[in-house]
């Protein structure tokens, strides 16, 4: 299994999990847990997801969720769960 961490945040708003998850569901991702929270107005959501069969390429998913997330008004990243991993290595 090949695994993707989404992170997002941003101003909390209606529709903002629903959107992800449709771009994800569409690409054939499926989303193994997920996390959020919102602290005042401010959104916090990181998923892990299964990106072994995913529609189009890891690139342009990429591409695809950061562009909803900019028309969001949200910081929205996918990267390869070992790249996470290494970035977050203490």
């Amino acid at each position: 299994m090949i695994k993707g961490v989404l992170t997002v945040i941003g101003k909390d708003r209606v529709g903002i999990i629903a959107a992800l998850s449709r771009i994800l569901a569409e690409a054939n991702c499926n989303i193994l847990d997920i996390s959020q929270t919102t602290m005042d107005d401010i959104f916090t959501m990181t998923m892990l997801v299964d990106v072994t069969d995913v529609k189009g390429g890891f690139g342009p998913l990429a591409e695809t969720l950061k562009k909803v997330g900019d028309d969001m008004g949200l910081r929205v990243q996918l990267c390869h769960v070992d790249i996470f991993n290494a970035m977050h290595k203490i």
